[in-house]
């Protein structure tokens, strides 16, 4: 078997992470690269962060020598800090946030000392947002901010018309993603009719206007997402916001309050309807009114425009001008 170029060890721990990790390979190949992939082995739920990710980062350290073996790739790209934390090569690190801002306290106890030296001792650093990288402690590695790729759903044209649905959330992590915000303002907001769906969480509580979606297959959830008239979140923090990304791609108008993190969609949002950008939850069903009863005018339109260093052939030339080239003279 003939060496890889880039071994891209993959945490997989949820499914935007494999989703990415997907994407990132994909751009790769691309670009003229042969991509080996070292996945680490699905662990078990644990009662506390630090020993969740001492778990995958054992995992992953046991994937990686495993395909170090076999492949004898020229660089190697971490997908994650915590793929990284106990990693039996150097290699680059690709990442959304680093533990030093989304694991406080006694949630980061080891990973944070541990991961400053990482990011310090790595050949490139690959955040998914220049909010990320503003995250990262110093001092650290050169970086390469490469977004993951953002397209609507289904051709322009096949989306349809008129949307049945007036609102519509995402609450994969309830608490971070503010769902009790969000039907607080619901509830003030609503008008006889108008429904607010919620999606990725089966814990909803029952109130009027607001239907339970459930976890759904990816597509399922952008068939909703193309039916609504505007996505609403208010969280209380955001790692990247891929779910508010999606929803610009698809049409969405964006209702969004600010929060701690990289939260690449936010200044997106602001960009396009300041109005929708309450300073707090106070301002969310206010917000929530104007996106419904006063939308901006070619909305859509303009959002496909503010995605553009989202959309994947944008992406692509980063991985082959920027990325790959680092990646293999670092390597």
């Amino acid at each position: 078997m003939a060496p890889a170029d880039v071994l891209l060890v993959s945490l997989g721990s949820t499914g935007g992470l494999r989703s990415a990790d997907a994407e990132l390979r994909a751009a790769i190949e691309r670009a003229g690269a042969r991509v080996a992939v070292a996945t680490a082995a699905p662990q078990g739920d644990v009662r506390t962060l630090a020993l969740t990710d001492l778990r995958w980062a054992r995992a992953a350290r046991s994937a990686t020598r495993a395909a170090l073996a076999e492949h004898r790739p020229r660089a190697v790209l971490y997908s994650t800090t915590t793929a990284a934390l106990l990693w039996p090569e150097p290699g680059a690190i690709r990442y959304d946030a680093p533990s030093a801002a989304n694991r406080p306290g006694r949630h980061g106890v080891w990973q944070r000392p541990v991961e400053r030296r990482r990011l310090r001792d790595a050949p490139l650093l690959v955040p998914w947002a220049e909010g990320s990288l503003a995250e990262t402690p110093a001092p650290h590695a050169p970086a390469v901010v490469v977004p993951i790729p953002v397209e609507p759903s289904v051709p322009a044209p096949a989306v349809p018309a008129e949307r049945d649905i007036a609102a519509i959330t995402y609450g994969a992590n309830p608490h971070k993603k503010g769902l009790d915000r969000v039907l607080a303002a619901w509830a003030a907001a609503r008008r006889d009719g108008e429904e607010l769906v919620v999606a990725g969480t089966d814990h909803v509580p029952a109130a009027p206007g607001v239907r339970n979606a459930g976890r759904l297959p990816p597509e399922a959830y952008r068939a909703l997402l193309r039916r609504a008239r505007v996505f609403v979140t208010a969280p209380r923090r955001e790692d990247y916001g891929i779910a508010q990304l999606e929803a610009l791609a698809d049409g969405c108008a964006l209702v969004t309050t600010p929060a701690p993190g990289p939260y690449a969609a936010l200044p997106l949002a602001r960009a396009l309807d300041p109005r929708l950008v309450p300073e707090s939850d106070a301002g969310l069903a206010d917000a929530l009114r104007a996106a419904l009863d006063e939308p901006a005018a070619d909305g859509a339109e303009r959002a496909l425009r503010a995605l553009a260093p989202f959309r994947r052939d944008a992406v692509d030339r980063t991985v082959a001008e920027e990325l790959l080239p680092r990646l293999l003279a670092a390597g």
